[in-house]
């Protein structure tokens, strides 16, 4: 009896125990992740920080003008901007509260975050066959406050994160299993992923490719698994520009492309690989802090040795299509310690900090002893986290000081133009408008978005601003001096109708914004209008 209760546990007693184990591990992990990311939404919501970013102000209003709009529809979900984020925030902002207040755009981010942390944690797991070695990289992760701050906003990114992490574990996963389960998982990661952001179509062929190298067995079968199920993403967005605005391309090259939005203005490393390389290195630097940044370069060789080619070369591709973009693509970075020393695009350097923390972590998994491992695990994160330790305030956060600097001229002028509507604009009035960073001054005041006649309705937006002397009705207007409905009031005047102005805002740095109240209705519209004399909708026809 002695011998027996003496004796080690047999290894077939330890694997189920290990199994047992190790999905209370990773429910441990998602608990914590949750627990960050509630107190992180709670700082920026509490600040007012949430909305900082124009495109955080833009993802928000796309989403509801899909369900809030005079010409509602899948239609609304315009382009250049890939539809999931979208389609996630729609069960938060159809509540008005939510939806005014900026939280319904948090909350799907704070899921991909907490999806995200879990998901690399599990692939980090798999991959180094060590606790700690995982729980350095998640930590490194997670307590970024750049990623923090980003999955406390509407913005994409965390969106892509977690759709990228499950790709990683699900590509980890197949090399033990060869399970086309894993297959399955990791097609749906990289359709999500394709889905969100364009760095996720970039990573899908050299995925593919992966597949066919990995599988022991029916390497075809698992390629063409992986393939399928993930372009149906990029095919799905074609398809919906084809139908929608009649070019397949229209994401690309249209008016609201980055490439049409840049022009043909210089900025650095556009055609200059050795320059954009520079700047986004710079930006990766800044996102990560320094400590991270030459801890995850160095930890590379470290992540090499431990055999982790496939996770190393996954997360190094999203750097690698930043760079590419920049040369290429008209999508410039600016940094404030290089020319022309601003703020833009700085958030694009997240995109680095998965494999720095990967690779970082993976200096934790080289002690042979459980003791040393954890050691190594807590110096890393304690060196990583010094930065933000010693500089709590969150101007030393790029992300968050990008969002402050860009955006203080237009949080001024939405707060004005929306204290306007709220004393003045009754249910029932019509606002002549165009769409952008005015909705903000909408969604502040409380005013649905159906009151208001933008350019995303089409044709009656168009007739509006062309002949408003026979379709423009709206009670209000609200116009940035030179755009289309500044030009359509200054038309009215003519033949009607006649709008007075009300209130001009001047900010510094920022357009003169006017809001006027028509006066006059216009002209009586006749009662047989030739149809060749209305412009065309630039939607397809059904």
């Amino acid at each position: 009896m002695a011998a027996i209760a003496n004796s080690k546990p047999s290894p077939i007693s330890e694997k189920p125990a290990r199994k047992a184990v190790a999905p209370l591990v990773v429910a441990l992990v998602a608990v914590a992740a949750a627990g960050l990311s509630a107190c992180a939404v709670w700082l920026s919501f509490s600040q007012g920080w949430t909305l900082y970013y124009g495109d955080a102000e833009s993802h928000l209003n796309i989403a509801r003008r899909i369900i809030d709009s005079r010409t509602p529809g899948y239609g609304q979900l315009g382009t250049a901007w890939l539809p999931l984020p979208h389609l996630l925030l729609l069960p938060f902002v159809a509540r008005d509260g939510l939806w005014q207040s900026g939280l319904a755009g948090a909350i799907p981010s704070a899921v991909c975050f907490v999806l995200a942390v879990t998901f690399l944690f599990a692939a980090a797991r798999l991959a180094f066959k060590s606790s700690a070695a995982a729980a350095a990289a998640t930590a490194l992760f997670a307590l970024n406050p750049n990623v923090l701050y980003l999955q406390s906003t509407p913005m994409t990114e965390p969106v892509f994160f977690a759709a990228f992490a499950a790709l990683l574990y699900f590509t980890v996963r197949f090399r033990r299993t060869q399970s086309l389960w894993s297959v399955a998982g990791a097609g749906i990661a990289a359709m999500a992923g394709s889905l969100t952001r364009y760095e996720g179509w970039f990573v899908i062929p050299f995925t593919a490719v992966y597949f066919l190298v990995a599988a022991r067995r029916k390497r075809i079968r698992a390629g063409l698994v992986f393939g399928i199920i993930a372009s149906l993403g990029p095919f799905a967005w074609l398809t919906y520009n084809w139908w929608v605005f009649r070019d397949p391309l229209e994401f690309y090259w249209g008016p609201y492309s980055a490439k049409a939005i840049q022009g043909s203005a210089p900025y650095p490393g556009n055609g200059h690989w050795k320059t954009a390389l520079i700047y986004f290195g710079w930006a990766a630097r800044a996102c990560a802090g320094a400590p991270l940044f030459f801890a995850g370069a160095i930890g590379v060789l470290a992540a090499l040795w431990k055999r982790a080619f496939w996770p190393v070369s996954l997360l190094l591709l999203p750097a690698v299509f930043y760079v590419w973009s920049m040369h290429s693509s008209g999508n410039p970075i600016f940094l404030p310690n290089l020319e022309p020393h601003s703020y833009y695009n700085s958030r694009y350097g997240l995109a680095l900090l998965p494999l720095l923390a990967f690779c970082a972590a993976s200096v934790a998994a080289g002690p042979a002893k459980p003791i040393l491992r954890i050691a190594v695990s807590v110096a890393l994160v304690a060196i990583a986290s010094a930065p933000w330790l010693m500089d709590r305030r969150p101007e030393a956060w790029i992300t968050w000081k990008e969002s402050d600097t860009n955006s203080s001229a237009r949080r001024h002028w939405t707060a004005e133009a929306a204290q306007f509507f709220e004393r003045r604009w009754r249910p029932g009035a019509g606002i002549f408008t165009s769409s952008g960073d005015y909705t903000g001054v909408y969604r502040k005041a409380g005013i649905p978005l159906r009151a208001t006649l933008t350019g995303d309705n089409g044709l009656p937006w168009t007739a509006a601003t062309l002949r408003p002397d026979l379709f423009l009705w709206e009670q209000w207007a609200m116009v940035m001096g030179g755009d289309p409905v500044q030009t359509a009031i200054n038309r009215s005047r003519r033949r009607g109708p006649n709008y007075d102005l009300m209130r001009r805002i001047i900010t510094k740095g920022a357009p003169v914004i006017e809001i006027y109240e028509r006066r006059t209705a216009p002209s009586k519209l006749p009662s047989i209008v030739d149809e060749n004399s209305l412009p065309q909708s630039p939607r397809r026809e059904e």
